[in-house]
């Protein structure tokens, strides 16, 4: 495996806790940028608009999958690790992407997508061929149970049995996702070693990072033991939409398994030897999703940070779950670290889930957009947030995602949240592309494009811009401890103290206004640079609906 050769300069002291409260921007490369009028983003379009990512004020840049694909899952379905899909660019598009981030100050994360590959993957075809060829256990194989049915009751995330009978081998392989996504044996030790060998080369390319694709998905239980079910009083969607029922199932045994924290281990050891390299894990679990992010972060030897979907489930936001998700996270995890998100590529945009019944669209997704920011933990914004984009409607006969065309019309898939960027609201196709594009460009986004808001004061854009640089000034932010402290109703309020800087926060995220006593009494100094309503007196802080405040006790 030939990889481009990076020298590590110690004398740069790169920071290698920059990730601790880092801000990471999540691009969607399909739908971020085309220049070549194929309707279909790329790399080059990325590195066209890396000043735009820089001038938001962010640390990092997430790029999900632009490896060799089939594309039966956009690039989540791999078929070469160490290269691009022609419809992205090549390897020289990505280093010049790379130089280019590093030159505007940003760090460059890929998506690692290795519980699993493609059916068509190299590895995978030897694997199918007999039970007995050099990669015969490199998946997730098993016997017909005595009736011809499936190993146990495992079931997929995109719907139905977990397990799809091979003709070859004449064996089912596991999928916890598409048929044609089959799982990775991660108990032979040989697959971690290959996949260790991909780590390797993006990081010899001079990446910064990764985010780990389904991150507990990559240990099974070898008993194959069948999962119990779940009360229906238990049963959640924050991993999987109501009308799957993945949900009826208590994941015991195919997934979270105490294996993992050896690989991760062996994982963190590479990225180590690594300057400053950092990675974010993905948890997909509905019962158990705070303590799995707690065990895969705990002290220095595993994963730097790790996401769940508390924020990304269906349920509104409110003041109540925000400190009970921060205060569980804290009680279970010690010295674990969370990365925070509201929207990603896969759940609908909580400018649709949330802000939809909001008196003041605008003012409400500002303020819980200051609030994701003010929070312990790392942040990822998807790329769209900053400009308030909403859940586009598509038809049916524009859909690409086969989730969505399963279980249409209960669930839509993931379309929706994954239509072109607007950049120009007067251009065709909102400035993504000169071509029809891979999804449609839905026509209410238009007035949200980034030229409709760029250098306008009260939009949603240069909030996140003037955020984001508040943000950046105050170090208690990234990396400081956070206190709750007394609110009630629709009012969130904590301190966030590093060293000597302790601020406090409040938000109402509700459109009344709000009140709410801090402080003991004590006389308190407003911080400027936010853009957001609030007044305070002693002891007292006053919000307006949609407001929040910031300061210090004085």
């Amino acid at each position: 495996m030939q990889a481009a050769q990076h020298a590590h300069n110690p004398a740069l002291a790169p920071d290698r806790d920059w990730w601790r409260g880092a801000v990471i921007y999540q691009i969607y490369p399909r739908s971020y940028q085309d220049s070549n009028g194929d309707g279909i983003g790329d790399l080059k379009g990325i590195i066209e608009r890396l000043p735009y990512i820089a001038a938001l004020g962010v640390d990092a840049i997430w790029i999900s999958p632009f490896f060799k694909s089939p594309m039966r899952d956009f690039g989540y379905d791999v078929t070469d690790y160490c290269d691009v899909d022609p419809m992205f660019g090549t390897l020289a598009d990505f280093d010049a992407l790379v130089a280019e981030a590093h030159r505007l100050g940003l760090k460059v994360m890929i998506d690692e997508v290795i519980s699993h590959t493609a059916d068509d993957h190299p590895w995978f075809k030897e694997s199918r061929a007999s039970r007995t060829n050099a990669k015969a256990d490199w998946y997730v194989w098993a016997d017909a149970r005595p009736d011809g049915s499936p190993p146990n009751n495992w079931l997929s995330i995109f719907g139905g049995s977990a397990w799809q009978w091979d003709t070859r081998r004449q064996q089912y392989y596991l999928h916890n996702f598409l048929a044609e996504q089959p799982d990775l044996n991660f108990h032979n030790s040989e697959v971690q070693d290959a996949l260790l060998d991909v780590t390797r080369f993006w990081l010899e390319r001079g990446v910064d990072g990764f985010r780990l694709d389904t991150i507990n998905f990559y240990f099974h239980s070898e008993g194959l033991e069948n999962n119990p079910a779940l009360p229906p009083d238990q049963r959640n969607d924050q991993t999987a939409p109501a009308v799957n029922p993945y949900n009826y199932q208590d994941h015991l045994y195919d997934k979270s398994q105490p294996e993992n924290l050896g690989f991760l281990e062996r994982f963190r050891a590479l990225l180590d030897e690594y300057p400053a390299a950092a990675a974010v894990g993905e948890v997909g679990d509905s019962q158990r999703g705070l303590e799995v992010v707690a065990a895969y972060t705990a002290g220095e030897k595993r994963v730097h940070m790790c996401y769940a979907f508390d924020f990304l489930a269906p349920e509104k936001i409110s003041a109540a779950k925000v400190r009970t998700v921060l205060e569980t996270f804290g009680k279970v995890a010690g010295d674990g670290w969370s990365c925070w998100a509201f929207s990603n590529h896969d759940v609908m945009r909580h400018a649709s889930r949330w802000a939809a019944g909001e008196a003041d669209r605008t003012a409400y997704l500002k303020v819980v957009s200051a609030l994701l920011m003010s929070l312990r933990g790392s942040v990822c914004i998807y790329q769209g947030e900053e400009l308030g984009l909403t859940e586009a409607d598509l038809a049916f006969e524009d859909l690409q995602d086969p989730y969505g065309i399963r279980f249409w019309p209960e669930f839509k898939g993931r379309d929706g949240c994954r239509t072109p960027m607007v950049w120009d609201g007067s251009a065709p196709n909102g400035g993504f592309s000169t071509a029809k594009p891979w999804l449609p460009v839905p026509p209410e986004h238009l007035a949200s494009a980034v030229s409709a808001q760029q250098g306008d004061e009260a939009s949603l854009l240069e909030h996140y811009r003037r955020f984001l640089a508040f943000r950046n000034a105050h170090p208690a932010f990234a990396k400081g401890d956070i206190e709750f402290l007394a609110g009630e109703g629709d009012v969130v309020a904590f301190t966030r103290r590093e060293g000597n800087e302790q601020i406090v926060c409040a938000f109402n995220l509700g459109s009344s206004p709000a009140e709410i006593g801090v402080g003991d009494g004590r006389s308190l100094q407003p911080l400027p640079g936010h853009g957001l309503s609030g007044q305070a007196t002693e002891g007292k802080v006053r919000l307006g609906g949609y407001g929040a405040w910031f300061g210090r006790f004085a």
